[in-house]
């Protein structure tokens, strides 16, 4: 796949109309958001999706008359959403716990289960806190990921609920609030870690990549980088594990994330020393931008599943975006095929460390 083609939004047909979808955007055949947009009922007058994807949710809640807000965090997602609906509903980039209080009717919330239970637990308590007395809550998610628990929790924050549709370990469930929300605790959480003999501070939000620990294949390839790096770009940087210990290496920093929790993660834990922008992979890069350096430890899971696009998309930019000489320092899992993908690409490939994980070294001469 070319970065072109990555890029590239296409239109696919849904009932009653049509969604803008790209490679790497979350909900595209996800089978939870497909029974939930077949099963939530309108009620009242507005509508909330909280984790709308590209937009199959959304779509349903505008098709049943209702005005809708939707609140997204990816910003391939974003990208799909502000193609599809325009300023026919109101789109926020944002935290799904950071609601309106008593703004809403119906609340719908494919639950993000893949992100961590933390994350889940705030995304109900956004969701009680945004509905008005008597209002709606639709959740939908699998039973192997941790529906009944959640189901469970939603019923002690809202009051009464009921199953309302199985589909084999899909289920769908629909809550009514009878009780004030509670007040939300803080989402922060600090760290502390040891990289090279620097003692590193770090805090993140819920949901992010690795939060609360160095994870072993950005340790693997921190130690394989050069003692002055130059210009560096970090691709998917996540809350800034691979940037933060370059400060003072780097001649300078720019990490591009496309999650929103770890874009504020990030700019809490690099403050001015980078450049920390919210991007799809690098189209919030300006054209013609390149870097001596960039590395990257790259996702291989879109909303759970394994998906190699995203990770094939940022080889591709990463070529893009190279200065002639710079070198790409890549870490993954030990399986996951990119040898043969760099080597289509960059003039020399090497492997500079195999154990948990695996460190790719491809140099771009031309």
């Amino acid at each position: 796949m070319t970065l072109e083609a990555y890029h590239t939004l296409h239109k696919t047909p849904v009932p009653g109309g049509h969604l803008y979808v790209k490679p790497g955007a979350r909900g595209l055949a996800d089978p939870a958001y497909e029974l939930l947009a077949r099963c939530l009922e309108p009620w009242g007058e507005t509508a909330l999706d909280l984790n709308p994807g590209i937009g199959l949710v959304t779509h349903a809640l505008r098709q049943s008359g209702l005005v809708t807000q939707a609140i997204e965090t990816s910003r391939a997602a974003l990208r799909c959403l502000t193609a599809s609906f325009g300023d026919s509903i109101r789109l926020t980039r944002g935290l799904p716990w950071e609601t309106e209080p008593a703004s809403t009717d119906l609340v719908a919330l494919v639950l993000p289960a893949n992100r961590g239970t933390r994350y889940v637990e705030l995304s109900l308590l956004g969701a009680a806190q945004a509905l008005r007395s008597g209002g709606r809550l639709w959740i939908a998610g699998s039973k192997d990921k941790g529906f009944e628990r959640y189901f469970r929790l939603a019923q002690e924050l809202l009051g009464y609920g009921q199953l309302v549709r199985r589909e084999g370990a899909l289920r769908v469930a629909v809550l009514e609030k009878e009780k004030p929300a509670p007040e939300r605790p803080a989402p922060w959480q600090s760290f502390t870690c040891e990289v090279q003999g620097q003692t590193l501070h770090f805090a993140c939000l819920p949901g992010v990549f690795s939060g609360g620990h160095l994870d072993q294949g950005s340790a693997m390839l921190l130690r394989a980088l050069p003692d002055q790096p130059g210009h560096v770009l970090d691709i998917g940087g996540g809350y800034g594990a691979l940037s933060r210990p370059l400060v003072g290496r780097a001649r300078s920093l720019t990490l591009l994330e496309d999650d929103w929790p770890s874009v504020l993660s990030a700019r809490h834990n690099l403050g001015q020393e980078a450049t920390v922008l919210h991007s799809d992979v690098d189209e919030a890069l300006t054209p013609g931008q390149t870097f001596n350096t960039i590395v990257s430890n790259p996702p291989f899971h879109v909303g759970g599943l394994v998906v190699l696009e995203t990770a094939i998309a940022f080889v591709e930019a990463a070529y893009a975006r190279l200065e002639r000489g710079g070198k790409f320092y890549l870490v993954a899992n030990r399986f996951l095929p990119y040898e043969p993908l760099l080597e289509a690409r960059f003039a020399t490939v090497r492997t500079l460390a195999v154990d948990s994980h695996k460190v790719l070294l491809a140099h771009k001469l031309d």
